[in-house]
């Protein structure tokens, strides 16, 4: 730890240049910026052309947060220097970068401070800091959602100097983003005021505050025409409550900003009890038609009927298929939650049980199959493959990246397909079941392997399958 007391220091600034001379950083370069309106600010170089040194370009201070060039007076480099000797000295009180010169401007600046002494800058504060490593910086104070700490953004993609890599700290000038923080933070204080006495329009809210009240007048609508109606389907989209906003309540729901606020969306549907218990029934209608029990649960509650189901379906096609396969699967049960009958499923090293979301037994059995052909796949080596190849070929959008058939060691064969664009891409693998296999010709094969693996979806048709003797070969043709 340095020796010097950073509440006395100061930094002064002396070799800035100015824009106009067209005498820029180089590509990358990390400055201090003065802008044309007076203000300080940093940012990373980054010129229009990359190989010629001009004056057209700007600077990057992180993910979307700019300052083009044209609005830039002068700039002075932050990189490159090492304040390590000079912080090591316990009397220092102003660190000079740079020899003054005549003619030049300079800026001194002070006043820092130190998250270790739980300081922090205001949320989207643009600082000036110095690094633990004795060098100079900048970036834009990020806080951490749960605690009095954060990290300073300086680079797209999120660039950032943790509060543990920063010896000391002290704010630029106000800009855009600090400015919209600013406002909002005086929205939330305006708002917490106006909520500490909030009004209740009795006409609204003919039945009080208790949102459980209005709940049930929607229950009692819904069974009439859905017996197996309850509480609990009702409550599994997000559900309503009565909030207070903008100082009066209001039906609406909370949630959560990306930065940890509470947020609240008013129904504009709730003007009067009747439209609000209306609109209650509407919401939950189709979650609640889609949980009739005796659909769900036309097998009984012994969750072994609806798995044997699933292993029989997957054991036709995938005969090497075991139940010895069945230790990598997921656990499954019928429990009652909140007074409602569920399959509920915990993955393996989790203790958590999570819903599923079925409305049919048909449905789940689907979802369990699905997980046993991933198994029955996965247990299958593979012995050989052949790659198609294949010119430019674009689906949707996106971009064919390869396109692979394997051999099984049962002799069976799969499968797997990607393609991506510039961002992003998947790919999926499919099985290609005995019943292809039945077919005493090539071309009647690709009719029916193209049934699952159809060429407008994934990029090869009969007209490029058909003429390819390799694949003809590979597959036993």
């Amino acid at each position: 730890m340095f020796s010097c007391d950073y509440k006395t220091l100061s930094l002064t600034f002396n070799d800035f240049h100015d824009v106009a001379d067209k005498n820029m950083p180089e590509y990358g370069q990390y400055c201090l910026l003065e802008l044309k309106d007076g203000r300080f600010t940093g940012g990373s170089w980054y010129p229009n052309d990359y190989h010629k040194k001009i004056a057209k370009g700007k600077f990057i201070r992180g993910t979307a947060d700019v300052v083009e060039v044209t609005d830039v007076l002068r700039w002075h480099l932050l990189d490159g220097y090492d304040l390590t000797c000079k912080l090591e000295d316990p009397d220092m009180g102003n660190i000079n970068l740079e020899s003054k010169k005549e003619g030049r401007p300079s800026k001194k600046f002070s006043g820092f401070k130190s998250t270790r002494d739980g300081d922090c800058p205001e949320e989207d504060q643009y600082c000036l800091i110095i690094l633990l490593n004795g060098r100079v910086a900048s970036g834009r104070w990020n806080k951490f959602r749960e605690k009095n700490e954060g990290t300073f953004i300086y680079a797209p993609a999120l660039g950032q100097y943790t509060s543990e890599k920063v010896w000391a700290w002290t704010p630029l000038s106000s800009d855009y983003f600090f400015e919209i923080e600013q406002e909002r933070k005086k929205e939330r204080i305006r708002e917490e005021e106006l909520n500490k006495n909030p009004s209740l329009d009795e006409n609204k809210f003919k039945y009080g505050k208790d949102i459980f009240a209005y709940y049930e007048k929607a229950l009692e609508k819904l069974r009439k025409k859905y017996p197996w109606a309850s509480m609990a389907q009702m409550m599994k989209n997000t559900p309503w409550d009565i909030v207070p906003l903008h100082g009066q309540y209001v039906f609406g729901q909370k949630s959560k900003t990306y930065d940890g606020y509470d947020m609240v969306t008013e129904c504009k549907k709730g003007n009067s009890t009747e439209e609000f218990i209306k609109f209650l029934c509407e919401y939950a209608e189709d979650t609640v038609k889609r949980s009739n029990p005796e659909e769900k649960f036309k097998f009984g509650h012994d969750i072994e009927v609806y798995l044997e189901k699933a292993y029989g379906k997957v054991k036709k096609d995938y005969h090497w298929f075991d139940k010895k396969m069945l230790k990598k699967a997921r656990s499954y049960a019928i429990k009652q939650i909140d007074g409602d009958w569920e399959f509920v499923e915990k993955y393996k090293g989790d203790s958590k049980e999570y819903i599923c979301e079925c409305e049919s037994a048909e449905r789940f059995i689907e979802n369990v199959e699905y997980e046993y052909q991933d198994i029955a796949l996965s247990e299958n080596p593979v012995v050989s493959e052949y790659k198609v190849p294949f010119k430019s070929i674009e689906i949707h959008g996106w971009y064919l990246e390869h396109y692979i058939f394997y051999k099984l060691k049962s002799g069976d064969y799969k499968v797997d397909v990607q393609a991506g664009d510039r961002v992003t891409g998947g790919s999926r693998t499919f099985f290609i079941t005995p019943d292809c296999f039945k077919a005493k010709t090539y071309e009647e094969f690709l009719d029916n392997y193209l049934s699952i693996v159809p060429g407008t979806s994934f990029g090869l048709g009969k007209k490029e399958l058909l003429p390819n003797k390799e694949l003809k070969n590979f597959l036993g043709y």
